[in-house]
């Protein structure tokens, strides 16, 4: 175990960095690396994900959509693509990232997930090696969004922890709003490490009222009981243009570019922009932090 620790401590950037280190760790930070998760499923996360990552690359950004919603991956059937590989051909050394990656119609590249992703911590450090190389080919990209899982399995706290942002997405029902609660309380309990900065969205409301009170009330019950800061991203409205572009499996930003759903969306993605962390931490570090993230 001590020999494979020292070999991911090279591996990952733990020790004293060479300049060719340096410059390749100055580009990977301009790199911003987003989860978006729920408490349940049903609340649109993965259609959140996807007009998300749309809305970026309508900015001039270079965007990578990860499905690391490993049970139920569906960015695929949103986006109308048919993946033949996924990152579990890169864990096997049987592809790169380079041939897994897939271009989309819409401006963003997408990589499929696999059931077997968060088992990458089991590999032998040469394994880990040549995913670590592949995986930091990702370094290019500006924006990097992550559809994770809903709920609380291993593999969604991993990549929460390893984010530079998580966003939350609940829904006005009771139901959402205690399933959000109760993957906040996770969250902050179980990444004790560092803090997570986390975002609240709220999906399908009839008001922008509606929107902020929903928020008001988690956001205060998160402070009082948890201690913790959560911020309020925006709202995005319940409208028949979300459903009718599920069914054309054609996102809504694309389909109906001045719907109510869509504006919402360029809105969440202008103010995340304005709100950009000084300096985000990149693919290698993402990779560092997700493998170092235990099970309890």
């Amino acid at each position: 175990m001590e020999e494979q620790a020292e070999g991911l401590e090279e591996l990952l950037g733990t020790k004293a960095p060479s300049d060719v280190t340096k410059k390749t760790e100055r580009r990977e930070h301009s790199t911003r690396i987003i989860a978006i998760t729920s408490g349940k499923g049903g609340v649109g996360k993965t259609n959140i994900s996807v007009n998300m990552a749309i809305a970026y690359a309508q900015l001039g950004k270079k965007v990578i959509l990860i499905d690391g919603d490993l049970g139920m991956a569906n960015v695929n059937v949103l986006l109308n693509v048919v993946p033949q590989y996924n990152l579990m051909h890169v864990i096997n050394k049987k592809k790169t990232m380079k041939e897994i990656i897939l271009d989309t119609e819409f401006g963003i590249k997408f990589i499929a997930g696999a059931n077997g992703f968060s088992k990458i911590a089991n590999l032998s450090v040469e394994e880990l090696e040549y995913f670590a190389k592949q995986f930091s080919t990702l370094g290019n990209a500006d924006i990097i969004i992550i559809d994770t899982g809903a709920g609380i399995a291993n593999n969604v706290l991993q990549f929460v922890a390893a984010a530079d942002e998580v966003y939350v997405v609940t829904t006005p029902e009771p139901t959402a709003i205690t399933d959000a609660y109760g993957i906040i309380k996770i969250i902050t309990t179980e990444i004790v490490d560092r803090p997570v900065n986390l975002k609240l969205l709220v999906n399908r409301v009839h008001s922008a009222d509606e929107g902020k009170r929903i928020s008001e009330r988690i956001i205060t019950t998160v402070g009082q009981f948890l201690g913790y800061k959560i911020y309020y991203i925006g709202f995005v409205y319940e409208d028949s243009a979300v459903q009718a572009s599920v069914i054309r499996q054609k996102p809504f930003m694309i389909v109906n570019p001045t719907s109510k759903p869509s504006t919402c969306i360029k809105h969440i993605v202008g103010r995340s922009e304005k709100s950009e962390p000084l300096e985000n931490e990149g693919v290698s570090n993402f990779l560092k932090k997700f493998l170092g993230k235990k099970s309890r």
